[in-house]
């Protein structure tokens, strides 16, 4: 397929312009470009995972089940693209891998991974109250604050019992979270 070739090498180029303009056209061919995209995301040059995952975010046809490995993968900018495309493509089978980033050493990453969780919302609550108090601090921030965004009723007890935590950016988003719900946090908040 020799235009799937020529928009594959402007994507592989290294040049960002090229880059760019060939995603359109990749993404309009769809299905048939799948199979060269999948190997791309394979490929040992970060630059070549990251456009190709891009790309694929980009399409609506594109499966979650692609994006989910990448979450894991050694570059922090692909990994950030991999949790910004499930923003793309919310599906709940997407949930544990989007938990288990929350603390990543990476602060992009986690924060995308909570955007991703919340554009999923409600099924994405268990999973979310179940983050133990042990947790790295950044997992429990973004799960608090996923929670907060997400607005479902069974949070208010963690929102609660956050209000007495240490950790400002904890109470700030246990606050938030239940004004979100409708209850006043004058009669709320401890003494």
């Amino acid at each position: 397929m020799p235009v799937l070739d020529e928009l594959l090498a402007d994507l592989t180029s290294g040049d960002e312009t090229r880059a760019e303009n060939a995603v359109p056209g990749i993404v309009e061919l769809g299905e048939d470009a799948f199979p060269a995209l999948r190997e791309l995301l394979k490929s040992t040059d970060v630059d070549d995972r990251w456009w190709a995952l891009r790309t694929l975010a980009q399409s609506p046809q594109a499966r979650t089940e692609w994006l989910l490995p990448l979450l894991n993968d050694s570059a922090a900018e692909v990994r950030q693209a991999a949790a910004l495309g499930l923003c793309s493509h919310p599906d709940e089978t997407a949930i544990r891998p989007l938990i288990r980033v929350l603390s990543d050493a990476d602060s992009m990453v986690s924060d995308l991974a909570r955007n991703a969780l919340v554009v999923i919302g409600k099924p994405s609550v268990p999973s979310l109250l179940e983050i133990p108090k042990d947790a790295p601090q950044r997992a429990r921030i973004n799960a608090l604050r996923a929670l907060a965004e997400i607005g479902d009723y069974s949070a208010i007890p963690v929102l609660m019992a956050a209000l007495e935590e240490d950790s400002v950016m904890l109470q700030h988003w246990a606050e938030e979270g239940l004004e979100r719900l409708g209850l006043n946090m004058v009669y709320l908040k401890p003494e």
